[in-house]
């Protein structure tokens, strides 16, 4: 018997297609125009072929950002990923207080990202700013408008206040799924509770993980609003990150050349650096 396809399913999926080509892919095909051309202004362009990307690869700016921006996806990661994990092993798994967790922890994921770098740069403030007082009544000389290190710790951890929520939330829900039986046969073993989450809960947790890394990773190396409202990529550029050199190139400067080349480096570099991430972690996983 002949099988008989049935395309009308295309129609449906259409229109996704068409907003999808609308929202991404002209967008990126204007960045990809204005990266291979130069102007002299009054709308007048000329083909200028590789030159913005040789210089911008040339550029120290450059790779002083983007180091910036992969210590802090390395350090986040390093706080945060073990961080949530702990939270969610100690988070209840029965009762009332449940409830009360998942709110509390899901709290700091409402807030938009504008408003926690405003709540962090008042929270920061040496004369009205509560964690400012407070550091420097304690004998800690801080002031992250001024201290690079200090500019950077303020960043850190208001990241890490920000989103470690998210990997909490993805570790419990993957802790609550596990049948009792495993923790049954592992109190009858006698087995601890660091052998518990070796090879019962992180197991478990192994392909969540997976999910948690490559969105805190995204995330943190295209991070923007916050940094940016908090010290504004200072003192000096100790926290210019890619994102914001970007848009001072492109907005401040008005470089739409360099600055579209850096976008479209920038995005193949975040592609390569996850597509690197997804594949070690599932060949590790397949391994297992």
């Amino acid at each position: 018997m002949e099988k008989t396809w049935n395309n009308k399913a295309w129609f449906m999926v259409l229109p996704v297609l068409v907003l999808v080509a609308f929202s991404a892919v002209i967008p990126l095909m204007t960045v990809v125009n204005y990266s291979v051309q130069d102007t002299f202004g009054n709308n007048e362009f000329f083909w200028n072929g590789t030159q913005w990307f040789t210089e911008l690869l040339r550029s120290q700016r450059f790779w002083d950002s983007l180091s910036r921006n992969l210590i802090f996806s390395g350090v986040i990661l390093a706080i945060e990923i073990p961080l949530g994990i702990f939270i969610a092993l100690n988070m209840p798994k029965k009762g009332a207080w449940v409830s009360v967790c998942l709110v509390l922890m899901a709290l700091p994921l409402l807030i938009p990202w504008n408003v926690v770098g405003t709540i962090w740069q008042i929270f920061g403030r040496t004369d009205i700013g509560l964690f400012g007082y407070v550091a420097n009544a304690l004998g800690f000389d801080y002031n992250y408008v001024q201290d690079p290190v200090d500019a950077w710790f303020t960043v850190i951890i208001m990241d890490v206040w920000h989103w470690t929520s998210l990997v909490v939330l993805l570790c419990y829900a993957s802790l609550v799924s596990i049948p009792d039986a495993y923790y049954q046969a592992a109190k009858i073993d006698g087995a601890s509770r660091l052998a518990v989450f070796r090879y019962i809960q992180l197991p478990k947790m192994r392909r969540v993980l997976t999910i948690a890394i490559l969105l805190r990773f995204m995330d943190s190396f295209m991070i923007y609003t916050e940094p940016f409202v908090v010290t504004g990529g200072g003192p000096g550029n100790s926290t210019t990150f890619l994102s914001i050199d970007l848009v001072k190139m492109a907005l401040g400067q008005f470089d739409l050349g360099p600055a579209a080349a850096m976008s479209i480096v920038y995005f193949l570099i975040i592609l390569l650096l996850s597509w690197i991430f997804y594949t070690v972690m599932t060949a590790s996983d397949a391994q297992n």
